[in-house]
C-alpha cells in the first residue's frame, strides 16, 4: 500500500512538472478550440454529431422521450471522450518528438517556431481567401479512408462504439487541429502536449453540444454574428501565440 502511494505521488509530481508554467499555452489552446469551433467545427463535424444524435433518439421509445433524455443524447459524451483521446495522444507524440528534435539547447527556438506556425495557421483560418491553406478545402484521400472505417459505428454510437467513433474521427485532417498540434508540440514533453490538446478538445465541445441539441437549422439564426466575430478572435489568439513565441527568443 505504501509503495502504491509512493508511486502515485511520484506520478503526480511528474505530471505537475510537465504542466508547470504552461497555463498560458493551455488557455490559448482552449480558446483556439472554443473560437475555432464557432466557424469551423460546427460546419465540419456538425453532420457527424447530428447523425449520432438521430441514432440515439431513435433508440428511445416515444413514451419514454423527455427533454432531459433529448439533451443527454445531444451531449455525446463517449464521442467527445474519444476525440479527446486521439487529440491527447497526438499532442503527446508531437511534443515528445519536438523535445527530442530540439534538444536541451535548441528547443526554445523550435518551440518559438512551432508557436509562430500555429499563429499563422489561425491567421489563415481567419482570412476567407486563405482558408484553403489551413486544410479547409475538399475531402482528402485520408479523410475518405477514415470515413469508411468509422461509418459502421454510426449505426449504434453508444458506449464503447461511441468512444471508438470519436477516436477514429479525431484523425480527420483539420486546419484548426494542425494549429493546435503545432502549439501543443511547443510544450516539449508528452504530458504538456497531451494536456494542451485536452484543453483544445474541451474548447470544441460546447459548440458541438449546441449543434446536437438544437440542430444546424436553429444554429444558423444566431451563428451569423458569431461568424463575423470569430475571425477577429482568431487573429487575437494568433497574436497571443506570437507573443508567447517572442518571449521565448
Amino acid at each position: 500500500m505504501i509503495e502504491l502511494g509512493e508511486l502515485l505521488h511520484s506520478g503526480a509530481a511528474i505530471c505537475r512538472a510537465g504542466v508547470d508554467g504552461r497555463g498560458g499555452l493551455f488557455g490559448g489552446l482552449f480558446l483556439t478550440g472554443l473560437i475555432g469551433s464557432l466557424s469551423h467545427c460546427g460546419g465540419m463535424c456538425g453532420p457527424f454529431v447530428l447523425s449520432q444524435v438521430a441514432a440515439r433518439l431513435e433508440a428511445i421509445p416515444l413514451e419514454h422521450m423527455s427533454e432531459m433524455r433529448r439533451l443527454a443524447g445531444a451531449a455525446l459524451v463517449p464521442y467527445h471522450l474519444g476525440r479527446a483521446t486521439t487529440y491527447a495522444a497526438l499532442g503527446a507524440l508531437g511534443a515528445s518528438f519536438a523535445g527530442i528534435l530540439g534538444g536541451a539547447a535548441g528547443f526554445r527556438w523550435l518551440a518559438a517556431g512551432l508557436l509562430v506556425l500555429a499563429a499563422l495557421a489561425l491567421l489563415a483560418l481567419a482570412v476567407p481567401s486563405l482558408k484553403g491553406l489551413a486544410g479547409g478545402g475538399g475531402e482528402s484521400l485520408w479523410s475518405a479512408r477514415v470515413g469508411r472505417l468509422a461509418r459502421p459505428l454510426f449505426a449504434n454510437p453508444f458506449g464503447l462504439r461511441g468512444w471508438l467513433l470519436g477516436v477514429a474521427l479525431g484523425f480527420i485532417p483539420c486546419g484548426l487541429l494542425y494549429a493546435a498540434l503545432a502549439a501543443a508540440a511547443a510544450g516539449g514533453n508528452a504530458i504538456a502536449g497531451a494536456a494542451g490538446m485536452l484543453a483544445f478538445a474541451a474548447g470544441t465541445v460546447p459548440m458541438l453540444v449546441v449543434v446536437g441539441a438544437v440542430g444546424h437549422a436553429a444554429v444558423t439564426h444566431w451563428r451569423g454574428p458569431l461568424l463575423r466575430l470569430a475571425p477577429v478572435l482568431l487573429v487575437l489568439n494568433a497574436g497571443v501565440l506570437g507573443f508567447m513565441a517572442w518571449q521565448l527568443l
